[in-house]
Formats: structure tokens, C-alpha cells, sequence
């Protein structure tokens, strides 16, 4: 396993969702926007599902993944490579359904607050409508960590 650094940690943990990479039978990428749920330093990663459709189809096949996060206005973002294992629904910790339940009521009240700020009534919070239940748990053994931050805007300790 590779050590995710806490700037990486900091920053992937201030995301709400992560862009995860799979590959199907036929070694072709396919890409699905899932939430994180937890880091370790040691290198692992969690990842909720809330549903049992390509992604976990390919992982079933072929466990490598990578997940993907950036911040476009900070010109920043990760990936991170490695080996995932499928953790049944039935075996989710506790601790890991709460903090879930947290970061989608987050979710929704940052997606309120700046609806309000900006004057922008909507009538649908699409998290809301989410299954409560994840379907299964991603936990990913990172391998490698790529910083995507260009050159110039990293700092010289990077």
C-alpha cells in the first residue's frame, strides 16, 4: 500500500464525491461518480455504492480502480491507483453508515445555503432522493498517488 500524504488526505476529504474508474471485460474504462466515506494514512480509501450496476459488475472481474478527485477552482485534484475488495452491505460498519448519513445532509444544506446566496430557488435536492442504504462498500488498497496539481502551481515542498 502506498501512504496518502495529509495534504492529499485534507483535500480528499473535503470532497463530496469522487470520480471512480473501473474496467469492464473488455479492459474498457468506465467512470461513475461515487461518495468517499473514509481515508487512511496507512493507504486505504472507502467508498460508498448505492447501487449494483457497472461498477460493481467490473470490480467483481477485475478489481483495479482508481479514484479521481479535483477542485477545479483550486487548480488542484488526485488520483489514486489501486487494488478494490467489495465489502458486502451486511458487513458496512456502523461508524461508516453514520458518517455517510452526515456527509449527505452536508451535502444538502451547502447545496441550500448556496442556492440561497446566489438567489436560486430549486425545487429538487437530488440527495434527498438517494437510496439511504448503500448497496455495498468500495475499499480500495492504494498503490499509487498521483498528484494532478501542474508544476506551476505546486509549492516547492511538493
Amino acid at each position: 500500500m502506498s501512504v496518502i500524504s495529509e495534504k492529499a488526505m485534507h483535500f480528499l476529504e473535503k470532497q463530496g464525491v469522487v470520480v471512480v474508474s473501473t474496467l469492464d471485460e473488455f479492459g474498457k474504462i468506465h467512470c461513475s461518480v461515487k461518495g468517499i466515506v473514509g481515508l487512511e494514512k496507512e493507504g486505504k480509501v472507502f467508498v460508498i455504492d448505492l447501487y449494483h450496476h457497472r461498477t460493481f459488475q467490473n470490480l467483481q472481474k477485475n478489481p483495479t480502480v482508481s479514484i479521481t478527485a479535483i477542485d477545479e477552482h483550486a487548480f488542484a485534484g488526485y488520483t489514486l491507483q489501486g487494488k478494490a475488495k467489495i465489502v458486502p452491505r451486511e458487513e458496512i460498519q456502523g461508524h461508516i453508515i453514520e458518517k455517510w448519513e452526515k456527509r449527505i445532509v452536508r451535502r444538502i444544506s451547502n447545496r441550500l445555503i448556496k442556492s440561497l446566496q446566489a438567489g436560486v430557488l430549486t425545487e429538487r435536492h437530488h440527495e434527498a432522493h438517494l437510496p439511504t442504504v448503500p448497496k455495498y462498500l468500495i475499499e480500495v488498497d492504494v498503490e499509487k498517488v498521483i498528484d494532478l496539481t501542474p508544476p506551476v502551481r505546486k509549492s516547492p515542498d511538493n
